[in-house]
């Protein structure tokens, strides 16, 4: 074990691999400084993580932690009454009736609309040019796939993407964005509640909405009003910052790697194991939520005591020799299953059928649409989100 402090946060951004593989070989379970500057251990092999991911002692609660400890976002109780923060019964309740909207055979009836909005943003930018692939490709896909999904009225959605920006990578320049955009997010789920309650439709929200109002004879809901605003906000939140995270890198891992992206070229049908691929060698969380021992437990061959922080680093697991042979090379040939990217156990991610579908669906249509796509400029010089949470590119520039 080793116990210093510093997390090393200029290297985990510029280099997390780098780092993270010195850390499995050195101190696999390492105490560290959290993103906010309290304390938290740092798990980084591919069998600790797993096994804590499934770990029951492990909690997701807030109630567990000590005083001092790393949380994760502040957010108001309307917001934060969600699947993140929660442990059983609550999480298998909320989860088992959300998750009706995301089985497999469910999310295959999105395949036609998630193709038509590819289609129609890689008609807006023509047959040639350039183009930042992030703002005009990854990111407005999935913000228009979660917004149809769940109801959201179109004249929001780029409100929601910059919100959503503040959060998850804040600017130094602009300490006070994060909240600001807490408080726009509360504003805006509430209106948009009190509007799918005056007229319902047919979408997910107007669902969850009939789920919670539909009381039991002791006025008792299925969903807390808590509850169900900030399983809205999840599902938004998440459904987007996931999948153009993972759109980005997967473009970029193939226009870094000629050979890979001719084989999938030659043999599109190889998209859907090639998925796999893309979200254990560069998946779009660092790290899974943070979690609160219910009483001491032993990861490794560290005890970590009641109430403290535990950071779980799946980029790290994925890139684990142990478990995956020459981990740091990116080979879509191999059998990537066992990734952690999309979590482990009971808290395995639920859009993960969605996030899996849009990717497939945007690669398919770049390699049909943009036989001649490049990258445009020295990739040393990409701009990375400044955060330790979620990898993903700024901007993704590119010529076709």
């Amino acid at each position: 074990m080793s116990t210093d402090q510093d997390l090393l946060t200029d290297g985990l951004l510029a280099h997390p691999y780098a780092v993270y593989d010195r850390l499995r070989d050195t101190a696999p379970v390492h105490r560290v400084v959290g993103p906010d500057g309290s304390p938290a251990w740092l798990v980084t092999r591919y069998d600790d993580v797993r096994e804590s991911l499934a770990n029951p002692l492990l909690s997701l609660d807030k109630r567990h932690a000590l005083p001092g400890n790393y949380k994760g976002f502040a957010l108001p109780p309307a917001l934060d009454a969600n699947l993140l923060n929660m442990d059983p019964p609550d999480h298998t309740r909320i989860r088992r009736l959300v998750g009706r909207a995301f089985t497999t055979r469910r999310v295959e009836q999105l395949r036609a609309p998630i193709r038509q909005t590819a289609d129609r943003l890689l008609d807006a930018l023509g047959a040639h040019g350039s183009a930042d692939l992030i703002a005009a490709y990854a990111a407005p896909l999935p913000i228009t796939v979660i917004c149809d999904l769940l109801g959201v009225p179109d004249k929001h959605r780029r409100d929601f993407r910059d919100w959503t920006d503040a959060l998850v990578a804040p600017d130094p320049a602009r300490p006070q964005a994060a909240k600001e955009a807490v408080v726009a997010m509360l504003g805006f789920f509430t209106q948009l509640l009190a509007d799918k309650r005056k007229e319902p439709a047919d979408d997910l929200l107007s669902d969850l909405i009939a789920v919670r109002d539909d009381s039991d004879s002791a006025g008792n809901g299925r969903l807390t009003e808590d509850e169900l605003m900030s399983l809205a906000f999840l599902i938004l939140f998440a459904g987007y910052e996931n999948t153009v995270q993972l759109i980005g890198t997967a473009v970029l891992a193939l226009l870094q790697h000629p050979d890979q992206l001719a084989a999938l070229r030659a043999d599109p049908a190889r998209l859907p194991a090639a998925t796999e691929e893309f979200v254990r060698y560069d998946g779009p969380a660092l790290l899974a939520i943070r979690r609160f021992p219910r009483e001491d437990v032993t990861i490794g061959d560290v005890t970590v005591p009641a109430g403290e922080t535990v950071l779980l680093s799946l980029a790290a697991a994925n890139r684990d020799p142990r478990r995956f042979p020459d981990a740091d090379r990116f080979d879509l040939g191999r059998d990537a299953g066992g990734h952690l990217a999309l979590g482990h156990g009971i808290h395995y991610c639920l859009g993960a059928p969605l996030a899996r579908l849009e990717t497939e669906i945007a690669l398919a249509a770049l390699l049909e649409r943009l036989p001649d796509l490049k990258l445009d400029g020295d990739p040393g010089d990409l701009r990375w989100r400044p955060s330790l949470r979620a990898r993903g590119l700024l901007t993704l520039p590119v010529t076709y």
